[in-house]
């Protein structure tokens, strides 16, 4: 089994495959539900960001979409474990990646979002927006390069920017980037963070754009840890970046806070204001 430098098992190997097919086999194993956990909170924020900006079609810019999971859950209303069954069974193995795509395209409804998916994975973002899950997507990593006039100028047309575990592994430099993109019209954010990584330089960054960042109540589930290597060593990454264990990751799970991001002239009071020295080590 292998682990990342975070301590975290590993799954590059199924994020550059021509299809979802490995990745679902790979994260059902480990029950891996974050992009349903986040459903409803993102669904939430589309229609605030509506009636507040009086915005028909929002734009959505999910940062590390890989094969889209987030748009596609959200296109067709469905849950993770209805996606995992989707792609399971002999008749699924059989098909072709053609045949794929098209059976994945017959059940994709609009439902009034646009979605953009960046990733530095090209076969994941290929298959996400030939299935129809993206509408657009961008092939980059903002953390070594910056954008091509073309790929700013997709990026500016965010609304909205979310994500479900990947900051961290992505920083301020990639979420700084797309919030100054937009020019005039700062996205608002919600962002789902492993409780191993700390938000603070992104909350900072933002800050310095007139954002302000707030920490939704709760604790929520990611998956399953591998094994119990996987387990040692992120409760000792919890530990070492000062943050005291919660009882679910003591009884097996990796779990994630939820942050808000918003411009100051859209910030709300119905969360806890978080300033950016405050976010490493919340319980």
């Amino acid at each position: 089994m292998s682990f990342d430098s975070t301590g975290k098992y590993s799954f590059d190997h199924v994020y550059t495959e021509p299809d979802p097919r490995p990745y679902c086999v790979a994260l059902r194993r480990m029950d891996y539900h974050l992009p349903q956990v986040a459903k409803p909170h993102f669904a939430e924020l589309v229609e605030e960001y509506r009636l507040a900006r009086g915005v028909a079609e929002p734009t959505v810019l999910d940062i590390g979409c890989s094969y889209g999971v987030n748009a596609a859950l959200y296109r067709r209303d469905i849950t993770m474990d209805e996606l995992y069954r989707h792609y399971d069974g002999p008749e699924v193995a059989r098909l072709d990646r053609a045949e794929l795509i098209e059976r994945d395209r017959r059940l994709i409804q609009s439902r009034g979002v646009r979605f953009v998916g960046l990733d530095t994975s090209g076969p994941a973002l290929d298959y996400a927006r030939a299935a129809g899950f993206l509408d657009q997507t961008v092939h980059a990593d903002l953390e070594q390069d910056a954008p091509t006039e073309d790929q700013s100028a997709l990026l500016a047309q965010a609304d909205l920017v979310v994500s479900t575990g990947c900051l961290g592994y992505v920083t301020e430099r990639t979420v700084g980037c797309v919030a100054e993109l937009a020019k005039g019209r700062r996205p608002w954010m919600a962002h789902f963070v492993l409780r191993m990584f700390s938000y603070e330089p992104i909350a900072a960054s933002l800050a310095r754009l007139s954002y302000t960042t707030t920490e939704v109540d709760g604790v929520f589930k990611q998956r399953r840890f591998a094994d119990d290597q996987e387990q040692k060593q992120i409760l000792d990454a919890l530990s070492a970046a000062g943050v005291e264990p919660h009882e679910l990751e003591t009884e097996g799970w990796l779990c994630a806070r939820l942050y808000h991001s918003r411009p100051d002239d859209t910030a709300t009071d119905d969360t806890a204001t978080v300033h950016p020295a405050e976010t490493r080590g919340r319980p």
